[in-house]
């Protein structure tokens, strides 16, 4: 099983406001940078997004360590919330919705065929390839026309 490390960042302008994600996958002596952008979303959902489309990236199982500054995505996936939130249909409880179940379901499916292993790294603390997903997380959200994120509820 080969092995990756991919590294994510999610950035928004304004909470909500326009939007970016950026990764950086790395097998062996290759690396690839991805990068994207909505019009209005949230710091989570791309949070969630940079790690999503790193996931789906890959063309097989692998044995995978993602490596993000997200406490929220690294600690709902280490801690298995997100096993209680699917037990829950998605939610947290009775009259408790889930903020980006769109998201939160995308993940799980996406990371179903891998190894995973999830770490944690303090944000803009010097890490070159958290700051380099940083700026491609933030360029991301300075683009015009940027699509709207079919996803995203300001109600939730």
């Amino acid at each position: 099983m080969q092995s990756v490390t991919i590294y994510t960042d999610g950035s928004s302008r304004g909470n909500p406001g326009p939007g970016g994600y950026g990764a950086i996958l790395i097998a062996g002596s290759h690396k690839k940078e991805l990068s994207g952008g909505f019009a209005k979303t949230t710091n989570n959902r791309m949070e969630l997004m940079a790690a999503i489309v790193a996931l789906e990236a890959l063309k097989k199982p692998c044995a995978v360590e993602l490596i993000s500054d997200s406490k929220y995505v690294i600690d709902a996936m280490r801690l298995g919330w997100i096993h209680g939130w699917k037990k829950k249909a998605w939610s947290r409880g009775p009259n408790k919705p889930l903020k980006n179940p769109d998201l939160w379901q995308r993940l799980d499916k996406a990371s179903s065929s891998h190894q995973m292993t999830w770490s944690w790294v303090k944000g803009h603390a010097g890490n070159p390839m958290n700051e380099r997903c940083d700026e491609l997380a933030f360029g991301s959200t300075e683009g015009e026309n940027l699509p709207k994120d079919e996803g995203f509820n300001e109600e939730v």
